[in-house]
């Protein structure tokens, strides 16, 4: 049973076709599979419309009658790990949420405070792997309830 949403052959595929990839060609295969293991668990901690299709399975997907892992999850996956082998931190990430202004001198920036960004706010480091996964996604503001006999 699969432990992780990819391998690295089939990142190496998928960053075929991506331009910039200098974090994941110069990662070491140990650096390679945490960065796999971290951006699965990043992807399991988000809320899926459906149920696993096998109760006793360890990831989130395949979901309901799928039995393989969706070629998008999979994409999602590859591009948390590049953005995680880049530096991307989300500590740091989820504080800037809130700054308004920050200043150096005569340099300064000030972020809309009004909207933020829910890959970040969901853990997610990269806006592209969100727009990936967020098909999937269940409605935040729904409601499931379950009848128990």
């Amino acid at each position: 049973m699969a432990t992780e949403y990819i391998t690295i052959a089939e990142a190496d595929a998928i960053f075929e076709r991506v331009i910039d990839t200098d974090p994941y060609d110069d990662a070491s295969t140990s650096e390679k599979n945490k960065a796999i293991k971290q951006a699965t668990d990043v992807i399991d901690r988000l809320n899926f419309v459906g149920e696993k299709a096998d109760d006793d399975q360890v990831l989130q997907f395949p979901r309901d009658a799928d039995t393989t892992i969706p070629d998008d999850i999979k994409i999602a996956c590859s591009l948390i790990m590049l953005a995680l082998l880049d530096g991307v931190d989300m500590e740091i990430e989820f504080d800037n949420l809130n700054m308004v202004s920050q200043g150096i001198s005569s340099i300064r920036a000030t972020y809309r405070t009004n909207r933020t960004s829910e890959h970040i706010a969901a853990g997610v480091p990269s806006v592209t792997a969100w727009r990936y996964l967020k098909p999937y996604l269940r409605d935040q503001k729904s409601i499931l309830v379950h009848r128990v006999s």
